[in-house]
Order: structure tokens, then C-alpha cells, then sequence
């Protein structure tokens, strides 16, 4: 019988133990052909979608259901929910999220337009549009909407419209449009329109508009529009508009509108109109229109209103009342009203009334009452006197 098949069956080669040895090799060569067929990245996917509906497992592009990866590379879309345990690859596709973004512990996209939550957090490159909530943080590189709570921080290389609360803090390298609290701070690069708190400050590059207390401070480069308290200070790199309360001190470089309360000061750079209480003082640096109350002095070039300071209170022309236990003092200037004060030093013109214990004018229309008057433009006879002078136009 001629080697071959059992039953001596000839014209077919025989299973020698060579070819057996072989055999493994070739199994080998043909699966890494079949796993060379596709894509490297394919290699590791459990795809159970049809038309793109269902679930995967791996980094498939496109999925409406539920998709779960390790770390996205190559993501385009998901609508529905997206479960990674890292962040995106710098260099890859990071696509777009509508839906759930969850982060085990954390995930992150080109834009999320939903909900993420991450165990430790959840970022977006371009934008984040709903509810996130991350243990140490929510991130955008772009724009920031809807309700952010970070562990750590909120924070966004541009815009953030909504809610935001940050542990330590939040901030945005554009505007906070909305309602923030940082446990340490809230700060902008642009304007703060809405209620902001910040543990130890809150400031703007820009303007702001609404609320804002800081545990130490309140600033804004511009213009100051609502209420402001700070905990040492409150000011604006403009103009101040509403309330202002600082610890320490309220100031503007240009004007102040409305009610401003400093512990040790009040100052306006320009215009300072309305209540103006200071501990110590209260100044302006054109005008003051309105009150302005102070323990040691309170002064400004004009005065339409009335000036009370313990200790002095001056100005260059002031129509309203000069009033001082001290000194009130006009520079060269005229006084169209009430002076009342220890020593009345008006150098200048006095029409209307001067109360003191001293009371001097340079050119007098009007009365002095005092044990000592003095009107420079009397004639000899009556130029000091005391108890009361008069000269009449």
C-alpha cells in the first residue's frame, strides 16, 4: 500500500509530523493577516452599533447610545452618553458631546453640549453648554453656559454665562455673565455683569455691573455699576455708580454716584455725588454734590452740598455749607452759603453766613458771628469785631 490516506486511498499527501509542526506558524501568519486589514486603532473595538444606534467599547468615531473608552483619539460624535477614564489625547479628535459626559474619573471634549460629570473633572477645548460638575474642576478653553461646580475651580479661556461655584475659586479670561462664588476669589479678564462673591476678592479687567463682595477687596479696571463691598476696600479704575462699602476705603479714579461708605475713606479722582462717609475723610478731586461726612476732614475744589468733617473741611468755592468743630477753610474762592467751625478762615468771598469762635473773610457780604470777626473789606472802624459783623453791598 503506497503512503497515503488510511484505507490506502493514494493521490493525497498524508498529515506528516512536519507538516504538523507547521501548522501553528501558519495560524500565526494568518490571524496577523487578518489583524493588518484594519485599522490599529480598530484592533481593540467592540462596536455594536447599526447605522451608528447602539453601544461600543474603544475609540469608535460616531455613536448615538452608549459609548465607553479608555481615552479618546479619534472621537467625532456621540449623542447620548460618552464614559472615559481619561482625558482626551492632545494630538487627537476630541469631536462632540450631546448628551452625558461622564468622566471615571475623567473626560473631556472639543464641545459638550449636556451634562458632564467628572469624579475628578471635565473639560472642553471649544465650548461647555449645560450642567458641569467636576471633584477638583470644569474647565473650557472657550466659553462656559450653564451651571459649573468645581471642587477646586470653574474656569474658562473665555466667557462664563450662568452659575458658577468654585471651591477655591473661578474665573474667566473673558466676562462672568450670572452668579459665581469662589471660595478664595472670582475674578475676569473682561466684564463682571451679575452677582459675583469671592472669599478674599473679586475683580474685573473690565467693568462691572450688579453685585460684587469681596472678603478683602472689590476691583474693576473700569466702571463700577450696582452694589460693591469690600471687606478692606472697593474701587474702580473709572467710575463708580450705586453703593460702594469698603472696610477700609472706597475710591474711583474718575467718579463716584450714589452712596460710598470707606472706614478710613472715601475718594473720587473726579465727581463725587451723593452720601460719601469716610472715617477718617472724604475727598474729591473736581467737585463734590451732595453730603460728604468724614471724623477728620472732608474737601474738595467745589463743594454744591454740604461738607462735615471733625476736624476741617475746606474747598476752593463752595456753595451749600462748610461745617467743621476744626477749621473750615476757603481757598481763594467764594462762599455762597453756611460756614460753621472753630475758625472760619475764608479767603476769599463769604455771601451768606459764618459761625465761630474766629471767623475771618477776606472780602464779606454777609454776617459773622463769633467772639472774634474779622472782614478784611470793612472799613477801619468796623473791620474786627466782635460777637457780630455785617457788611452790606
Amino acid at each position: 500500500m503506497k503512503p497515503g490516506f488510511p484505507g490506502g486511498r493514494t493521490g493525497r499527501r498524508a498529515f506528516t509530523p512536519q507538516s504538523m509542526r507547521a501548522l501553528p506558524a501558519s495560524l500565526a501568519a494568518v490571524t496577523l493577516s487578518l489583524l493588518a486589514a484594519f485599522p490599529r486603532p480598530l484592533a481593540a473595538q467592540i462596536d455594536l452599533t447599526v447605522d451608528h444606534k447602539g453601544i461600543a467599547i474603544g475609540d469608535v468615531p460616531r455613536v448615538i447610545g452608549l459609548r465607553i473608552n479608555y481615552r479618546d483619539r479619534h472621537l467625532e460624535r456621540v449623542d447620548g452618553v460618552n464614559a472615559t477614564i481619561w482625558s482626551p489625547y492632545a494630538n487627537g479628535s476630541k469631536g462632540l458631546v450631546r448628551g452625558l459626559a461622564l468622566g471615571l474619573p475623567v473626560t473631556g471634549a472639543d464641545r459638550i453640549d449636556g451634562v458632564g460629570i467628572g469624579i475628578l473633572g471635565v473639560g472642553a477645548d471649544d465650548r461647555f453648554r449645560g450642567i458641569g460638575v467636576g471633584a477638583a474642576g470644569v474647565g473650557s478653553g472657550g466659553n462656559l453656559e450653564g451651571i459649573m461646580v468645581g471642587g477646586l475651580g470653574v474656569g474658562s479661556g473665555r466667557d462664563v454665562v450662568g452659575i458658577g461655584v468654585g471651591g477655591l475659586g473661578v474665573g474667566s479670561g473673558g466676562s462672568l455673565r450670572g452668579a459665581f462664588v469662589g471660595g478664595l476669589g472670582a475674578g475676569s479678564g473682561a466684564d463682571i455683569v451679575g452677582i459675583v462673591v469671592g472669599g478674599l476678592g473679586a475683580g474685573a479687567s473690565g467693568n462691572v455691573k450688579g453685585i460684587a463682595v469681596g472678603g478683602l477687596g472689590v476691583g474693576a479696571s473700569g466702571n463700577v455699576t450696582g452694589l460693591v463691598v469690600g471687606g478692606l476696600g472697593a474701587g474702580s479704575g473709572g467710575s463708580a455708580h450705586g453703593i460702594m462699602i469698603g472696610g477700609l476705603g472706597v475710591g474711583a479714579s474718575k467718579d463716584v454716584r450714589g452712596i460710598a461708605i470707606g472706614g478710613l475713606g472715601v475718594g473720587a479722582g473726579g465727581t463725587l455725588t451723593g452720601l460719601a462717609i469716610g472715617g477718617l475723610g472724604v475727598g474729591a478731586g473736581e467737585l463734590l454734590r451732595g453730603i460728604g461726612i468724614a471724623a477728620i476732614g472732608v474737601g474738595a475744589p467745589e463743594v454744591r452740598g454740604l461738607a462735615i468733617g471733625g476736624l476741617g473741611a475746606g474747598a476752593r468755592d463752595a456753595r451749600g455749607a462748610l461745617v467743621s468743630a476744626g477749621w473750615t477753610r476757603l481757598e481763594h474762592g467764594t462762599l455762597r452759603g453756611f460756614s460753621m467751625g472753630s475758625f472760619n478762615q475764608l479767603k476769599g468771598t463769604q455771601r451768606g453766613l459764618a459761625i465761630g469762635i474766629l471767623n475771618y473773610a477776606e472780602e464779606l457780604h454777609g454776617v459773622q458771628v463769633g467772639l472774634i470777626n474779622i472782614a478784611r473789606n470793612n472799613s477801619h472802624g468796623t473791620r474786627v469785631l466782635p460777637i457780630v459783623n455785617v457788611h452790606r453791598d
